[in-house]
């Protein structure tokens, strides 16, 4: 396909290269980032998406895709298809998708699972919202780019499975580090808490793929002085996310708005930005109660 790639940071620069080596045409733009090998530069978002099969966007927040959307839109062929595979609130994403409609074209939004390793291995998971008939149409991309993309709904749909997907992930991570902190003080020795939890009813994917505790279960941030896989910053972002879209809709999450506040309290006023969200742990280790 010829493809159209704009947003080609730590994300989107991989996935653009992995197109291009399956013997995709993609164009790219970026306001800083370079463009990965194989991808042809352009000077601006329009170039890059004009005739273009498909325009894939991967970028930060729902304004700035609003914004790319209606610099792109009059410039792509009738008929193809805005494939956003940006993390951004269901408002944009619905409403990107409303206005490729009455540009004669389709969209998808796409968020992905994976981070930065996903998109550079070719492994990342996409859930995906739109129309049977786009969702096809882009599935050929998906196979290049990730392991697993789940058609989840009409527009919007893709945003919803993301963030109520990383709502549970923030608020797991959360009780788990607690967990290990207490058993800390309880003097439970790590290991052992580990062999117990993860092979019993407290199983989750934040302490059994990703344990917070160094040295402990497989290899994660935590063995890595916590630099990040995924920042303390992106799960906030998420999680914020999650409670603009419960607001909308008037849904109770008290969870989710306790696990809001807490890394909104570790990114924005104590030490973890630029770490992993797991870092919890440290901080949760050197407090005590109240």
């Amino acid at each position: 396909m010829k493809v159209g790639f704009i947003g080609l940071g730590n994300m989107g620069g991989p996935m653009a290269a992995n197109l291009a080596a399956a013997g995709h045409t993609v164009t790219g733009f970026d306001l800083a980032a370079p463009c990965p090998e194989g991808v042809t530069a352009a000077t601006s978002g329009a170039e890059a998406a004009s005739g273009a099969d498909v325009v894939i966007t991967m970028l930060p927040n729902g304004a700035i895709l609003r914004a790319v959307a209606a610099e792109i839109h009059p410039a792509m062929a009738a008929g193809a298809v805005h494939l956003d595979c940006s993390t951004v609130d269901v408002d944009s994403a619905r409403a990107v998708a409303d206005a490729a409609q009455t540009a004669g074209l389709s969209a998808v939004d796409a968020p992905v699972s994976g981070g930065v390793g996903g998109a550079a291995g070719g492994t990342l998971t996409f859930m995906a919202g739109g129309s049977e008939e786009a969702f096809a149409k882009v599935s050929p991309l998906f196979d290049v780019m990730g392991q697993k993309a789940v058609h989840c709904g009409d527009a919007g749909a893709g945003q919803a499975a993301k963030i109520c997907n990383n709502m549970i992930l923030g608020i797991t991570m959360i009780g788990t580090c607690e967990a290990f902190a207490l058993a800390d003080k309880l003097g439970l020795d790590r290991q052992k808490m580990f062999d117990v939890v993860s092979t019993s009813s407290g199983y989750s994917w934040s302490m059994n793929a990703y344990c917070p505790a160094p040295g402990v279960g497989p290899n994660s941030p935590a063995d890595n002085g916590y630099q990040p896989g995924f920042a303390a910053d992106l799960m906030l972002k998420d999680l914020r996310l999650s409670q603009q879209a419960a607001e909308a809709v008037d849904a109770d999450t008290p969870m989710g708005q306790a696990a809001t506040a807490l890394y909104e309290r570790f990114v924005e006023a104590e030490d973890g930005a630029g770490k992993d969200f797991s870092a919890m742990l440290p901080r949760f280790e050197k407090r005590g109660r109240g």
